[in-house]
């Protein structure tokens, strides 16, 4: 069983269970910050958990918790009461633990004493780490990887391990502390008063070599590479005002988590993609990094090119069943454990059928962005071997429409968005069989001609254009003949392997309103059956409807609120004219958000408003996740109708702004080489500071098709 497979089954932490990140780096905690081994939690680093149990003892007994909380994405802070040497209960010992994630892991540990008189204590820091990959600690599997050595080494705790060729390792250390192996240990005594601290130093290894930047006892934690990239993201980033401060909070919160879910390469230290989620996909994912800078274009259109020009960078090149690698490919997923080799077929993965499509749509988009044309030319060869990919390799049977199905054993059995193995039934539940050629994936592939024909336009490369343009008018006339079901008055959510269309309600059909493949005539009937009570829970839209032999709403795909699809549903609402129903959508994710401390969730269940007063958790959701994250960003754009086109020299704004929204201020909005401010409210709204040459317009964008066709 592979990491894919096992997606919905993956164990979550305990209630409580507290997580901090930085790149590809973070740590899962209980909520007194101790971690215990024989489940999920530890400190993961490079896809390889380095720490799987860290606990503070005082005295023989572990802390009392009292708070937990995160400053940052990248720390938190845990105050506990220790027990006195005594034994009492109403101990005068507080420990305060400051935790710092990164390349490794610092806890810094401090005792106060609030007694008048002197305090002994023996106190421990166990440890142990199973070196595990964090495939096999997602699906429980949490054996050892490959026998593990343990010594002491200059005062410090090494333990290492060889797995598939290569070995793993970290190194604790404290200064003063007595080293075991399983433990760091102190006796010590802290005068009236007083307090005694300590700094518990976690390094990775790897053959043999630690991270260029590790913790030090000397170095402060905030002065590291990391720490400053966020600091730097946070001036840069929008400064949001909304009259309603859920809703702004919200918003601050979403452009907080996708700083800390950005991850660098080294090779390209300037250049930043978005990771997928944490805990268990702190690694680039082709849809769901392109989806989450897509969406967050109205935070830093720089993430979305670094997104691009990273996994252009990973397109395929070659056919590789093992790996599903194909010319022109972008991948899905790339790991960076030891056993990436054997669960990916390689450190990439490249079975997915929708980000070769999304990374081509995504890149004309960004010229609309006013992305510098250098970024833009260099990116240009990429899109067209995706689109080679397209006709020689997606679309399977040369029937126009673009199928997947795994060349082999260990790869996703479905692989669109909802790529669970039983994400894709009928509307009697039974599975579809592979080839599959999923709605929305005509939908992204229609994006992508029309995305490419922009790009020719921008370029004045006339016959280019021309051509997209044609191929995105044929694909729209033959989806909308072979996909809509008259019957049913809704798109099929795919057709199977017998061209069969699979006629279950989902939402993958809020998809294709957002590209605008849909055809005028049937644009209200989709909305109504998104709006209706099987489809929108109060909260968000049901990845399927509750009328479905196969709804499940503690599912992970059939039937649950994904709020990234939710806020996709809502854009395309809005682009078809169905401004109250969009409205109402944006009004439920945020009141949904408020109940979540802010943070969306990769997903809830799909339980009623009217039956629930507060929106269920997922049990594995993760959080904060990327597209999660962006979501709200996109509905406030959606609210606001912001569109860009610099390739029309024009900027739409055409704000649907009621009163729970309020009165709205972005400053800081970067367009082009420029810092705009976008203000709306009931009286409409404006744009100080616009680029050169621009112009505001306050009608809505109309679909960019009809241009290139006519």
């Amino acid at each position: 069983m592979t990491a894919w497979n096992a997606d919905t089954s993956a164990g979550a932490s305990e209630l409580g269970a507290v997580t901090v990140v930085e790149g590809s780096s973070f740590c899962i905690s209980a909520h007194s910050g101790d971690i215990y081994s024989g489940g999920s939690q530890g400190v993961f680093y490079q896809d390889t958990r380095i720490v799987s149990r860290l606990t503070l003892t005082v005295n023989g007994a572990l802390r009392e918790p009292l708070v937990a909380r995160n400053p940052t994405a990248f720390e938190a802070d845990f105050i506990g009461r220790a027990v006195s040497s005594d034994g009492r209960f109403d101990s005068p010992l507080v420990v305060e633990q400051k935790r710092h994630i990164g390349p490794g892991l610092r806890d810094d540990i401090t005792i106060r004493n609030y007694s008048s008189e002197s305090a002994t204590c023996d106190v421990e820091v166990g440890i142990d780490a199973d070196l595990a990959d964090l495939f096999d600690v997602k699906g429980g599997r949490t054996r050892t990887a490959g026998v593990a050595g343990i010594k002491s080494l200059d005062g410090e705790l090494h333990i290492e391990a060889e797995h598939n060729g290569e070995r793993r390792g970290v190194a604790f250390r404290a200064a003063g502390a007595h080293v075991r192996e399983d433990a760091l240990t102190f006796q010590i005594s802290i005068p009236p008063r007083s307090q005694w601290s300590t700094s518990v130093i976690v390094v990775p290894l790897i053959n043999g070599k630690g991270p260029e930047e590790p913790f030090t006892e000397a170095a402060e934690p905030q002065e590291r590479v990391g720490v400053r990239r966020h600091v730097e993201w946070e001036e840069h980033v929008p400064r949001i005002t909304v009259t309603d401060q859920n809703i702004q909070d919200v918003l601050n919160r979403s452009q907080s988590d996708l700083g800390s879910l950005r991850i660098f390469d080294p090779e390209h230290p300037g250049r930043a993609a978005v990771a997928a989620g944490a805990p268990w996909f702190m690694a680039l994912f082709g849809r769901d990094s392109l989806f989450s800078s897509y969406m967050s274009l109205m935070v830093d259109p720089n993430l979305a090119a670094g997104t691009l020009q990273t996994l252009a960078g990973l397109q395929g090149s070659k056919v590789d069943p093992d790996s599903e690698e194909e010319p022109g490919r972008i991948p899905h997923e790339v790991r960076l454990g030891v056993s990436a080799g054997l669960s990916l077929g390689g450190s990439a993965y490249y079975g997915t059928a929708d980000a070769t499509p999304l990374f081509v749509g995504l890149l004309g988009e960004l010229s609309r962005w006013g992305l510098a044309d250098d970024i833009i030319e260099s990116l240009l060869p990429h899109a067209d071997r995706a689109l080679e990919w397209i006709e020689n390799f997606g679309d399977r049977d040369g029937d126009g429409f673009v199928e997947y199905q795994r060349p082999n054993l260990h790869g996703l059995v479905n692989q669109g968005w909802k790529d669970s193995w039983d994400g894709i039934n009928f509307a009697d539940g039974r599975m579809a069989e592979p080839p599959i050629a999923l709605c929305e994936v005509q939908t992204y592939v229609f994006g992508a001609y029309v995305g490419r024909s922009l790009l020719a336009r921008s370029l004045g490369d006339v016959d280019t254009e021309r051509h997209w343009a044609e191929r995105a008018a044929e694909l729209k006339a033959a989806f909308n003949e072979k996909f809509w079901l008259p019957d049913k008055g809704y798109y099929a959510v795919a057709l199977d392997k017998d061209k069969r269309p699979v006629d279950s309600c989902t939402s993958n059909m809020g998809h294709c309103l957002w590209m605008r493949i849909v055809d005028e005539d049937k644009a209200p009937l989709i909305a109504e059956r998104l709006m209706s009570p099987e489809m929108f829970t109060g909260w968000g839209i049901r990845t399927l409807a509750s009328n479905m032999a196969a709804y499940n709403p503690v599912s992970y795909h059939n039937g649950s609120v994904w709020p990234h699809d939710t806020a996709i549903v809502a854009t395309g609402l809005m682009r078809y004219g169905f401004v109250k129903e969009a409205s109402r959508i944006a009004s439920g994710l945020f009141a949904a958000a408020g109940h979540f401390g802010g943070q969306l969730p990769e997903l809830f269940c799909g339980f009623d408003r009217e039956d629930f007063a507060l929106p269920v958790p997922y049990p594995t959701a993760c959080s904060p996740q990327a597209w999660a994250a962006a979501a709200p960003i996109q509905l406030a754009r959606v609210l606001l109708r912001f569109d860009p086109d610099f390739t029309r020299n024009v900027v739409h704004l055409s704000p649907i702004v009621n009163a729970e929204f309020g009165e709205f201020r972005a400053d800081n909005v970067l367009l082009g080489h420029s810092r705009i401010t976008i203000q709306a409210g009931a009286d409409g709204g404006r744009i100080d500071g616009l680029p050169e040459g621009l112009e505001l317009s306050l009608q809505p964008r109309p679909p960019l098709e009809r241009d290139f066709v006519d």
